[in-house]
């Protein structure tokens, strides 16, 4: 009976899943850190903090997809000059950003609730440096240099991990939210390692005769920058609105859940940084790209159902382990949370997909259910398990027309690859 061999060396691929995992795991130990030193109410805060950084590193992503597709499109000279200019952009951006958070940091603890508006300075103050990260990482990735892209990953974790933990313990005068906020912002300066130095680059770069195809770049820019945009509302509305509707401890049992639940979503995050660039790729030699999606909404689904039975079968054992008895009454709400991000990340799969292929339909259905969302927390928030429910239902009816859309696609175009 022969078995199957098992390489010798590790793929790129492998590699950086591997990697991601590790850094998922890794962040995840952090938020645990944090939810357990601190305990619910003063969590809170801590997790307006790591949603804020959420929230970032979709605008972020806006740049690293834009870079890791021109990076594939576009080779020497042409690559450079588009380098150069896509850096000025997103540090420009990340300057302006930074500037509406420092200038607004009485308003945001007003809005929140938090017990400082010195979390949000420090914050600030890191911004601009997470969107050069993400040019570094755009450009690692459209590469196909995942293991260099693997790093950045690491050090960022590792990093945030120690420093806010050793701020948190050894200097108990400095309030807990500046101590995370700290954390945060030192970390995304050991992000940018290893740095690519194609960004530093600025020689000869005025002598060029290459043109950059601007309106396609400020078009595909602009398109998912507005995707990104339904990712924020999508996957952060929540612990905002649940923030500002419910008192501190609720708000805190309602971070620990949704930072449980959306385990589905981080690990999707490795498939869509794999898929991206090997779509774009087998589109420019016009093969076909259905196999890989097909590849990876297979893994998504079957984590998906593992997670989600898990958590119906050992809610109280989950959030026990990972945050302890204190937040032990939020438990019966995380196999719901995690049907509902499972959903979304399946439905992110086939959004990114398109998007990849210039094809903003999807973007526009995520928008809308992003919307609406929102719009069902507003009216229906007598509990944490009525948020969760509208969640469930945006979500559901949000993978339903990406599918409906896949269908209509996939079958106006079958007879392409016969």
């Amino acid at each position: 009976m022969n078995f199957p061999s098992i390489p010798k060396k590790l793929s790129s691929d492998h590699v950086f899943m591997l990697t991601m995992l590790v850094v998922n795991a890794g962040n995840y130990i952090y938020n645990l850190l944090v939810g357990r030193i601190l305990g619910p109410s003063e969590f809170s805060d801590a997790a307006i903090l790591i949603t804020f950084l959420l929230i970032l590193s979709f605008l972020g992503m806006t740049f690293q997809i834009v870079v890791a597709k021109y990076a594939v499109l576009y080779e020497n000279q042409k690559l450079q000059l588009f380098v150069v200019t896509v850096t000025k952009f997103a540090v420009f951006f990340g300057v302006i950003f930074g500037a509406i958070i420092l200038f607004f940091n009485e308003e945001l603890q007003i809005l929140f609730h938090t017990k400082t508006a010195a979390m949000f300075i420090l914050f600030a103050m890191g911004i601009p440096l997470y969107f050069l990260m993400s040019v570094n990482r755009g450009l690692y990735q459209g590469g196909n240099d995942l293991n260099r892209m693997s790093i950045t990953y690491i050090t960022e974790m590792v990093s945030r991990l120690f420093l806010t933990v050793a701020l948190v313990l050894l200097v108990p005068t400095l309030p807990t939210s500046v101590a995370v906020a700290a954390g945060i912002s030192m970390s995304l300066v050991f992000g940018l390692f290893p740095f690519q130095k194609s960004i530093g680059i600025r020689t000869n770069i005025s002598k060029t005769n290459e043109i950059l195809d601007t309106k396609s770049i400020v078009t595909f820019f602009a398109l998912t920058a507005f995707y990104e945009l339904t990712q924020i509302i999508i996957n952060n509305s929540d612990i905002i609105l649940v923030k500002h509707y419910f008192n501190s401890k609720e708000a805190g049992l309602y971070a620990s859940l949704a930072l449980i639940g959306r385990v589905v979503y981080f690990v999707a995050w490795m498939f869509v940084m794999l898929l991206l660039p090997k779509v774009i790729l087998l589109k420019k030699e016009g093969k076909d790209t259905l196999p890989i999606l097909m590849k990876y909404v297979g893994y998504i689904a079957v984590l998906s159902v593992g997670i989600i039975l898990f958590t119906f079968l050992f809610p109280a054992f989950v959030v026990k382990v990972m945050f302890g008895e204190k937040y032990i009454s939020i438990a019966f709400l995380l196999w719901k949370y995690a049907l509902a991000t499972s959903v979304f990340a399946i439905a992110n799969i086939f959004a990114y997909y398109f998007l990849s292929m210039n094809k903003y339909i999807p973007v526009i259905i995520s928008a809308v259910l992003g919307l609406a969302q929102i719009g069902l927390i507003v009216l229906f928030h007598n509990s944490l398990q009525q948020v969760v429910e509208m969640q469930i239902i945006a979500m559901l009816i949000l993978l339903f027309f990406q599918l409906c859309f896949f269908f209509n696609h996939n079958k106006k175009n079958a007879r392409l690859y016969k």
